[in-house]
């Protein structure tokens, strides 16, 4: 088994470093996993249809039902913790050349992550989108409507249906993001998976295109992965404790 310590002296020799994150890391943070084994859409299968993006569009029930989990989202009352803190650490040494994260949470740049070296690949909840004419304005802004009693609120400049400026099962990634995440995975030589279940395409395939150029795969997870096989390394754990001994192995001081 490869120790915490060869992992930290390959991310130190490391050209280029890519880290791909999920729920994983902001579990701990008090945001719940939905496909793990106690996820929300096991033990809520409602959940799942609710990001529906047919669904959505076609039912102003469930519109009104997700305005509601938004409002009681608990991304409002989350803070970045130790894993967060310790990819911004690696990316202020020089060792974190691009951060992907499936997360909508916004807890990385919370944490201080660079917004140029970071893509929220499933976009954020942290702000509204019309899916009329795409206008774009912060999250709070139209939760206080809704607590105010507005139960689907339209979109202000067009009158069109809003949501949050996240991607819903039925809607397509942002094809420049997915570009520039492919295109970092093939010129990195270490791909860190942390966090996630390496079970969601596109986003899945990157360590695959890591893998295929040469890349070592370091996974960082507390559950099983299908990658395990194919990963140089394994480290078993929260991400909050396994992180931070990376980067203070990766950087001494």
């Amino acid at each position: 088994m490869t120790s915490l310590d060869n992992v930290a002296s390959w991310i130190a020799a490391a050209r280029s470093v890519v880290a791909l994150t999920g729920a994983g890391i902001s579990t701990e943070s008090g945001i719940p996993d939905f496909r793990g084994p106690d996820g929300l859409w096991k033990r809520d299968p409602r959940a799942e249809r609710l990001s529906n993006i047919g669904y959505y569009l076609a039912d102003e029930r469930i519109r009104r039902e997700s305005w509601q989990r938004r409002v009681e989202h608990p991304a409002w009352g989350a803070r970045p913790n130790a894993g967060h803190r310790a990819l911004v650490a690696l990316e202020r040494a020089g060792h974190l050349d691009l951060l992907v994260t499936q997360n909508i949470d916004g807890l990385h740049l919370a944490a201080g992550a660079d917004p140029d070296r970071l893509i929220e690949i499933h976009g954020t909840i942290r702000e509204t989108a019309c899916l009329g004419c795409g206008d774009r304005r912060p999250m709070r802004e139209t939760l206080d409507r809704v607590r105010g009693g507005e139960a689907d609120p339209p979109c202000l400049a067009c009158g069109g249906i809003l949501k949050s400026a996240t991607v819903s099962f039925g809607q397509n990634l942002d094809p420049v993001l997915l570009r520039r995440a492919d295109e970092a995975a093939t010129t990195c030589d270490l791909f860190l998976a942390i966090g996630t279940s390496l079970t969601v395409y596109p986003v899945a395939r990157l360590p695959e295109i890591a893998k295929e150029v040469g890349a070592r795969l370091v996974i960082v997870n507390a559950e099983p992965t299908a990658f395990d096989h194919r990963a140089d390394a394994v480290l078993r754990g929260r991400a909050g404790e396994l992180l931070p001994a990376l980067v203070e192995g990766a950087t001494p001081r």
